[in-house]
């Protein structure tokens, strides 16, 4: 079966065809880890998810080699450091595992490989001397900066030039650029501050050296997917590519390139000061009042919109996806897997999670569960069996039946509503999900059941 991916090099989608079927490569820009990661941080680790497990179900999981690495060393992670008085190690290795924990418990799985940047220091360093002897970087003051202007190809995969980019954007001006457009390959770190010995003194890589270095140690000067968030594509991934393509001599870094789309949440962009910014585990354990989600739920919302799409979190989309996904884990529990040919070939058409899911609902509403069985394996809803949350706690909630219907029958009277949709929302602020039409009035407790907020209603 052959996949086609939207490739942001050409802006083409293109039929896929890997330089090595027996090998297939991916490298993904994984977080910072500095500190809990956000719903927005879910994204491409779901997306990327599912493509390294279509790619494993077409060319077999052991020629696939998924690589997403971790950034431990970052200023952020330095300020954080200095301002909770802990160790920078401390840290890392802290917010490295909330990040595996927080990542497992939306379904995605552990990419074969997981560098982490201070692990390749000596690398990154020997890419960069490469690049000094090439003629594309120089020392100045401590700093080695690379020379934009003498890669030709630079700003192709953004589609931008070089003038357009200093025109429009905020570049550092800094005595020791020859041009304000170079970027830091190394920076000299100050007491206090993580550092390295290198030839141009104590200090610490630029960030996007890191990636080059890491997918070169172990994917190769050239390998098929790299992928990320398109808040990625400039300037990190169209810095990687020039300090790859002219450290190694080649024409190109990786074949395809893959950038998801953003989320907002509830129609806006995720903010603090909006009040809309929460994180994974938020999410999880639940936030401001509302009932935890289960990860199950959260990956299927993520799915349920194309990864090139602006994707809108709300809170009414979780609850159907917490009503859909109950329903088709009580057909599929305990039955075999069967064929899904309709779902698979969604997934290879851009990877079009929203079309496979459209799959599933046809697949439900047809009687086909063990199509149902196999597309939910392949979307990573069935890792670990049908998770405990499904069966959903044992809680009499006929008075609050007794409630709405009572409620309902008193608005059919002053055609006054407003009591029948406050105890609706309370019910459903407490995880309650809440179906009604003209047989009467059903209460289910919802995968974020919350007793404590229910006995308040």
């Amino acid at each position: 079966m052959d996949i086609r991916l939207t490739n942001s090099k050409t802006r083409k989608k293109e039929v896929f065809e890997p330089i090595d079927p027996q090998n297939v490569r991916m490298y993904v820009c994984g977080p910072t880890v500095y500190d809990r990661a956000h719903i927005g941080n879910a994204r491409p680790a779901i997306v990327f998810d599912l493509l390294a497990r279509l790619l494993r179900h077409v060319y077999g999981a052991e020629h696939v080699t998924y690589v997403r690495n971790f950034t431990d060393v970052d200023d952020k992670i330095n300020a954080r450091a200095s301002e909770s008085g802990r160790s920078i190690a401390e840290i890392t290795a802290e917010t490295t595992q909330w990040y595996l924990d927080d990542m497992g418990a939306v379904g995605v799985l552990e990419p074969d490989e997981m560098p982490r940047a201070t692990a390749f220091i000596a690398e990154m360093i020997a890419m960069i001397e490469e690049l000094i002897a090439k003629g594309f970087a120089y020392a100045k003051e401590g700093h080695v900066l690379f020379r934009v202007r003498e890669y030709a190809a630079y700003g192709r995969l953004s589609g931008r030039s070089v003038d357009d980019m200093i025109a429009g954007a905020r570049v550092e001006v800094a005595p020791f650029k020859e041009d304000p457009m170079d970027f830091v390959l190394w920076k000299p770190s100050e007491a206090g501050v993580p550092g390295w010995d290198s030839p141009w003194g104590r200090g610490r890589p630029g960030w996007h050296i890191e990636c080059s270095a890491m997918s070169k140690a172990l994917l190769g000067d050239v390998f098929d997917i790299h992928g990320g968030g398109n808040d990625l594509l400039f300037p990190h991934h169209e810095n990687e590519i020039a300090q790859s393509c002219c450290a190694n001599g080649t024409e190109q870094m990786a074949r395809f390139w893959l950038h998801n789309e953003m989320l907002q949440v509830e129609g806006k962009k995720m903010s603090k000061s909006l009040g809309n910014f929460f994180t994974v585990r938020d999410l999880l354990d639940g936030h401001d009042g509302m009932p935890g989600v289960p990860g199950e739920v959260i990956r299927f919302v993520m799915l349920s919109t194309h990864y090139r799409k602006p994707m809108d979190w709300t809170a009414e989309k979780a609850r159907e996806a917490g009503a859909t996904l109950r329903k088709w884990y009580g057909m599929v529990d305990g039955v075999a897997a069967g064929e899904a040919d309709g779902l698979v070939a969604a997934l290879a058409d851009d990877l079009n999670s929203s079309g496979a899911i459209a799959e599933l609902h046809r697949m439900a509403g047809a009687g086909d569960v063990a199509g149902l069985r196999f597309g939910m394996e392949l979307l990573g809803f069935l890792d670990g069996g049908v998770p405990d949350w499904v069966a959903g706690p044992q809680v009499d909630l006929s008075a609050y039946v007794e409630r709405m219907v009572a409620a309902r029958a008193a608005a059919m009277e002053s055609k006054d509503f407003s009591g029948v949709d406050a105890l609706k929302q309370a019910l459903i602020a407490a995880g309650v999900e809440v179906r009604m039409s003209k047989a009467g009035v059903e209460l289910v407790p919802g995968p974020g059941f919350d007793a404590a907020a229910l006995e308040k209603v």
